[in-house]
């Protein structure tokens, strides 16, 4: 089953960003750019409560949560970077337009992929 939802416009998200949007069931998902394409994963830190949107994007495709510097591999959700040690859960995005979806209860293509 999935479970559909509307995340942003393409032109809400400027290439290389980081954005955070709650769903309407209040899922904190975090939206990344990364020339051109678009990820989506769940907002918070898990090793630490923090929101991953406030981090920084990394080597073009990891994201740096701002409370320890642990790294995430965005496409894949996969923790590179240490204190982080569990995976990141991630979502498949559906580019419908110029709407970006993700289906909450479908991982990215590339979860759980070795990078």
């Amino acid at each position: 089953m999935s479970k559909k939802v509307f995340l942003l416009r393409r032109a809400d998200l400027s290439e290389g960003q980081v954005r955070k949007v709650v769903t309407p069931d209040g899922c904190p998902v975090a939206v990344y750019n990364l020339q051109g394409r678009f990820y989506a994963t769940h907002d918070i830190c898990t090793h630490a409560t923090a929101s991953l949107s406030e981090g920084e994007i990394v080597d073009g495709d990891l994201i740096a949560c701002p409370v320890h510097d642990g790294q995430f591999h965005i496409p894949s959700g996969q923790a590179v970077a240490f204190p982080c040690t569990v995976d990141l859960q991630t979502y498949r995005v559906i580019e419908d337009g110029d709407d970006i979806h993700a289906d909450l209860d479908e991982p990215s293509p590339e979860a759980g992929s070795a990078i």
